[in-house]
């Protein structure tokens, strides 16, 4: 592994996401101009990047190329931002603010947001569909993957669960689920989507990977469900308490925030013993699952 510290190597990784973002995103000078802009407001400038780091970590395991990446990158988080864009709206989450800054149909209105969000999912699909990331069968691969991931299997079939469990008691199996869904089924996808874009690895291995990044997709919700009620929203740059107000099931509001912080803990454990078998090939991967859990934001 580079010697480069963590930090620097996340930095570097972020700029990389954002100008690769930047350059697969349609101009403002390419009609219709305004959703074009809302596309890019929704996307830029802003946000972890969590998803194209556990992409490029997964990456170095199987010697995929930065190129490739970026683009298996930038499909996965323009998943993202279209469903961050689709769960502010007011027929949603309604929330105000993201990222520190006003939400999509806040900044430009709500048939724009929905716009915004249906460009951003086809456009990840595009890409991974046009782009030279590998042998057509690996892109098949990769493609019905990040679909699985995106649709009522996956992400859209967590919020559906999440939204009708408002003022509900779930426990935790069910919570796990919900959670599995809408954020750990795209962290998965990010963290196998990298390793796709490399060479094959063994059946073992990529059954090591996989238990890594469900665990790593459970511990960042944990995570965030602790932040929602400890941290500001200047920090988070979202509105902070939401889930409490808005009276939904969450870690701390089952386990309490003790039990919580402990529980994140056992998760980070068993992601990384997952990561064990493939020694300091994993090291970006080992320092990402300490971010995700001791993260403050």
């Amino acid at each position: 592994m580079s010697a480069t510290p963590f930090a620097e190597w996340m930095a570097v990784t972020q700029d990389r996401a954002e100008s690769a973002l930047a350059r697969f995103l349609p101009g403002s000078d390419c009609i219709p101009a305004r959703l074009h802009d809302a596309m890019r407001y929704a996307t830029l400038g802003g946000g972890k990047r969590v998803r194209p780091l556990l992409a490029h970590a997964a990456g170095q395991l199987t010697g995929a190329t930065p190129e490739t990446l970026d683009i298996v990158a930038s499909a996965v988080e323009m998943i993202h931002a279209y469903s961050l864009v689709h769960d502010d709206l007011p027929c949603m989450d309604d929330d105000v603010l993201r990222r520190g800054r006003p939400t999509c149909h806040v900044e430009f209105d709500e048939p724009t947001a929905l716009l915004v969000g249906d460009s951003l999912q086809t456009l990840a699909f595009e890409l991974l569909a046009s782009q030279p990331i590998g042998e057509p069968k690996q892109q098949l691969e990769m493609i019905a993957l990040l679909a699985h991931a995106s649709g009522s299997r996956g992400m859209a079939g967590g919020q559906a669960i999440d939204l009708a469990s408002v003022g509900k008691s779930l426990n935790q199996p069910e919570l796990e689920l919900m959670h599995a869904l809408k954020t750990g089924a795209l962290i998965r996808a990010a963290v196998l989507l990298g390793a796709l874009a490399g060479k094959p690895l063994s059946t073992e291995e990529r059954a090591n990977l996989d238990r890594f990044a469900k665990r790593a997709g459970l511990l960042f919700q944990v995570v965030d469900d602790i932040l929602d009620c400890t941290a500001s929203t200047a920090t988070l740059g979202k509105t902070a308490g939401k889930d409490e107000a808005a009276d939904k099931p969450t870690y701390v509001s089952l386990l309490g925030l003790e039990a919580a912080r402990a529980y994140a803990d056992e998760l980070r454990a068993d992601a990384l013993d997952a990561l064990s078998i493939f020694g300091e090939r994993a090291a970006r991967l080992t320092q990402l699952a300490d971010f995700i859990c001791h993260r403050q934001f």
